[in-house]
C-alpha cells in the first residue's frame, strides 16, 4: 500500500488496486453489462450530474465560474446539446455548459475518449458519483488531486450505500462505503493545504428506505 512516487499532477502514484479497477471500468464502458441488461452506450453516461445542476448554478452565480473540470465524467452525455435540462425557475437548457455558462473540460481515466489527463487549473472542479468507486487507499491522493486542479471551488457527491451495478468480477461497484463523518474527515484533512479553495460535498445515505443528503462544506 506504499505510495511514495509522484504522479503527473503532483499526487501519489496510483496503487495496483487502482489499476485493477481502472481496467474493470474500461471493460464496462466498452462492453456494457449483459448480466444487468446495460448496453455499452448506456453504461456510466454521466447522468448523475443533472441532480446537482441547480446547486452548481447557485454556486456559479455566487463565485462567477468561467471554467470547469468534470473529474470522472463518464461518457459525459449531459454535455451534448441534445438534452432538456429543467431548472428550478422553469427555464430549460440543452446541456450542462449552457446552464452554468462555463467552458467545460472532461476527464475520466476509465473512458478512453476522455482519459487524457487535463492540464492547468479550473475555477470549479466537479466530481459526482465517482469517489465511492475508488479504493480507500487511493482516496487521499484522488481528493488531493481534485483540490490541486481547482482555483476556487471543489464540488463532490458520494453515495454511502451499495450500488446496483457490479464489476465484471462480481464485486459491488461501490467499493468504498463510508459514513458522512468519514468523508467529512477526509475532505477536512486534504483541504487544510488548500485554504483558498472552498468545497461542498453531498453525501447521500439511505435512512428508513429514503435517500438523505448530508452537505459538508468548509467551516
Amino acid at each position: 500500500m506504499t505510495q511514495t512516487t509522484t504522479a503527473a499532477h503532483g499526487g501519489p502514484q496510483p496503487s495496483q488496486r487502482y489499476q485493477e479497477l481502472l481496467r474493470a471500468y474500461r471493460q464496462l464502458h466498452d462492453e456494457g453489462s449483459p448480466e444487468l441488461g446495460i448496453e455499452s452506450a448506456a453504461m456510466f453516461p454521466g447522468q448523475s450530474l443533472v441532480d446537482h445542476v441547480a446547486t452548481l448554478l447557485a454556486l456559479s452565480q455566487t463565485y462567477g465560474f468561467r471554467t470547469m473540470l468534470d473529474y470522472g465524467c463518464g461518457k459525459a452525455m449531459m454535455y451534448r446539446p441534445v438534452h432538456d435540462i429543467r431548472l428550478p425557475d422553469g427555464r430549460r437548457a440543452s446541456c450542462v455548459q449552457q446552464v452554468l455558462g462555463v467552458d467545460a473540460t472532461l476527464f475520466d481515466p476509465g473512458y478512453l475518449p476522455y482519459s487524457e489527463r487535463p492540464a492547468g487549473r479550473f475555477d470549479l472542479v466537479v466530481c459526482t458519483d465517482v469517489l465511492e468507486h475508488c479504493d480507500e487507499q487511493d482516496l487521499p491522493w484522488i481528493v488531493e488531486e481534485l483540490f490541486s486542479y481547482a482555483k476556487r471551488f471543489v464540488f463532490a457527491n458520494v453515495a454511502c450505500y451499495p450500488a446496483r451495478k457490479t464489476l465484471p468480477n462480481g464485486e459491488n461497484a461501490h467499493c468504498t462505503i463510508k459514513s458522512t463523518q468519514w468523508w467529512r474527515d477526509l475532505f477536512a484533512n486534504v483541504s487544510t493545504t488548500h485554504p483558498d479553495i472552498d468545497f461542498q460535498v453531498v453525501c447521500t445515505r439511505i435512512a428508513d428506505g429514503q435517500r438523505v443528503n448530508d452537505v459538508i462544506s468548509r467551516p
